[in-house]
């Protein structure tokens, strides 16, 4: 019988695996700094462009006047007192037949609180405002004789009475060189950077600093009209601006070419 040889089985040598090399992490890159915005912030004006802008105001309109119509001091406190969040035009309106009947503290009193109401219901806030106009004419009776004080402190110590309503008395009525911060005036002063602040108060200390004083009795009036009829706040009228050329904020804008000192300001700033 035939011896059955069986061949051995040859082992496969094993091919070593290679390792598997995982890429390295990219380093990331730090991103680049963006380029620094430039400061859209107009220079502040030297003491010679101030006095030169006002120069020009005046020029301009050489006794300016607010547009609250009044009679006297106490008509003129009232107006103001009802100016607040309303506009000059709706006050007027009202006031023209509230002043025929009630023209003094007694008169306002007599008329009462009701009569009041009814006057000035066009207005907004009325109720209240026309509360702070019974209890302010009650406190002058009381207290000043029937007369609008010249004093700030007794004047802030009136119903509805505060720091702009009393600089606004103290210029107009009697003449003292006094800033009542209202809208216009705090757009202006931050937009031609005159002053700048967070609050009312601050921009009128920043602007009693840098206005001289032989143009402070106007001041007032010139920055709340110019606010109001020429550096508008959606669209200022450049064209007609009697300062465009000292002018350095980035809200400038004219509807044909710049006036020839604009232009030549622009390029040396």
């Amino acid at each position: 019988m035939a011896k059955i040889i069986r061949a051995k089985a040859v082992k496969k040598s094993r091919v070593p695996k290679k390792p598997v090399v995982k890429p390295a992490k990219a380093s990331p890159k730090s991103s680049p700094k963006p380029a620094a915005k430039k400061s859209s912030k107009p220079k502040p004006w030297t003491a010679a462009e101030v006095h030169e802008a006002f120069s020009r105001f005046r020029n301009a309109t050489p006794e300016p006047k607010g547009e609250l119509e009044h009679l006297n001091p106490y008509t003129l406190l009232v107006a103001v007192v009802l100016s607040a969040q309303a506009t000059d035009a709706g006050v007027n309106k009202a006031t023209r037949e509230l002043f025929k009947v009630a023209d003094t503290p007694r008169k306002m009193l007599a008329l009462g609180e009701d009569g009041v109401r009814e006057h000035i219901k066009t207005i907004g806030l009325y109720r209240n405002k026309a509360k702070n106009v019974i209890g302010l004419s009650q406190a002058l009776v009381d207290r000043h004789g029937g007369e609008v004080p010249h004093q700030r402190e007794a004047l802030e110590a009136l119903p509805g009475v505060g720091r702009k309503t009393a600089n606004v008395v103290l210029n107009t009525a009697f003449g003292e060189p006094t800033l009542a911060v209202v809208t216009h005036e705090f757009r202006v002063a931050h937009r031609l950077n005159l002053a700048t602040g967070k609050t009312p108060h601050e921009v009128e200390l920043g602007l009693l600093e840098v206005i001289p004083p032989a143009y402070l009795q106007h001041a007032h009036h010139w920055l709340i009209l110019h606010g109001r009829y020429v550096c508008q706040a959606r669209k200022p009228r450049c064209d007609v601006c009697v300062v465009s050329d000292l002018c350095t904020s980035p809200d400038k804008r004219f509807e044909g070419a710049p006036p020839k000192g604009a232009a030549q300001r622009e390029a040396t700033t």
